[in-house]
C-alpha cells in the first residue's frame, strides 16, 4: 500500500507493481491506428497524482466554444472532471486483474479512462451510489485530498460538462474493464439520440441529488437554449421518458406545462 502510493520508483519495488502505473496515450484523429505520444507513470499515486492531472490537462485541445464566450484559453476537457475521473479509475481498479492498468487515452473528440475491473453498481447509478472497491486504498487517497469517498465525483464531473458545454459524458462496462468518456464540444444538431438522451438523464440526477427537479427550463438552460426551442426540448424529454430513464413528479403540480422530472430510481 505504502510503494503503490508513495513510490518514487514503482519498479525498484516489483514489475507488478510497476504494471499498476497509469498509462497516458495520445492518439492523431478519432482512432487508435496512430499514436502522437506515450507516457507511462513511475510513481506512486499520491506522489505522482497531481503531476499525472496537470500533464493530461495541459494535452487536451482548446475549447474554442468556451473561449468566444468567456475570452480566455480554456482547455476542451475540464481539469475537475479529470482529476475526478483519473482518481476513481485509480481507486476501484481491480489490482487482482493481470496483463492491463489504468489507461488515459486523448482522442482529437475525446478522451477515454479506463481501469481494470467490473464496478459493483450499475453505471446509470453512479450519480447517487457510492462503494468503494478497495476501501483501504480509497480511504488513504481521502487523506491524500485526492478523492473524497462520499460519491460526489462524478456528480463534480457531469456539473463540469454542462458549465463547459460538452455531451454529457458516458460510462461503459466491458468485459474486464470500465470506461469514463468525456466528449469534446458538439452543437446539439450534431448529437444523437442517445447523446440527447444521456444528458437529460444525467441533468435530471444532478438535480434531484441537489434536492432540485429538472424542467423543461432547466434543462434548456443546460443546453444554453431559449424558450424558442421548448418543442425540441420536449422532444428530448419525452425520449428520456420513454427510454425508461425519467419520470413525472406530479406532487407538486399536475399541469403538464410545468411539471418536473425525477430520475426512474427516485
Amino acid at each position: 500500500m505504502a510503494a503503490i502510493l508513495l513510490a518514487r520508483k514503482l519498479d525498484a519495488f516489483s514489475r507488478s507493481l510497476a504494471r499498476k502505473a497509469p498509462r497516458f496515450i495520445i492518439y492523431e484523429g478519432i482512432s487508435n491506428s496512430k499514436t502522437r505520444a506515450e507516457q507511462i507513470g513511475t510513481k506512486g499515486y499520491a506522489v505522482g497524482f497531481e503531476g499525472l492531472v496537470t500533464f493530461v490537462h495541459t494535452a487536451a485541445p482548446q475549447n474554442r466554444f468556451i473561449e468566444e464566450v468567456v475570452r480566455e484559453e480554456v482547455k476542451m476537457f475540464p481539469r475537475q472532471a479529470l482529476r475526478e475521473l483519473i482518481a476513481n479509475a485509480l481507486v476501484h481498479q481491480d489490482f487482482l486483474a493481470t496483463g492491463t492498468s489504468p489507461m488515459i487515452e486523448m482522442y482529437s473528440d475525446r478522451v477515454e479512462i479506463s481501469n481494470p475491473g467490473i464496478p459493483p453498481i450499475a453505471v446509470d447509478r453512479f450519480i447517487d451510489e457510492n462503494r468503494s472497491r478497495n476501501e483501504k486504498l480509497a480511504d488513504l487517497m481521502r487523506w491524500f485530498h485526492i478523492c473524497e469517498e462520499k460519491g460526489s465525483g462524478i456528480d463534480k464531473v457531469i456539473e463540469a460538462a454542462e458549465v463547459f458545454q460538452l455531451p454529457a459524458p458516458d460510462f461503459r462496462v466491458g468485459t474486464i474493464h470500465t470506461t469514463a468518456v468525456l466528449f469534446a464540444h458538439q452543437e446539439f444538431s450534431d448529437m444523437s439520440k442517445s447523446d440527447r438522451i444521456r444528458a437529460c438523464y444525467q441533468h435530471c440526477c444532478l438535480l434531484y441529488v441537489t434536492n432540485r427537479r429538472m424542467s423543461n427550463q432547466t434543462l434548456r438552460d443546460r443546453f444554453r437554449f431559449d424558450e424558442s426551442k421548448n418543442v425540441l426540448v420536449s422532444q428530448v424529454i419525452s425520449a428520456t421518458k420513454d427510454a425508461g430513464l425519467i419520470k413525472a413528479d406530479y406532487s407538486v403540480s399536475n399541469s403538464t406545462r410545468y411539471v418536473r422530472y425525477l430520475p426512474f430510481w427516485a
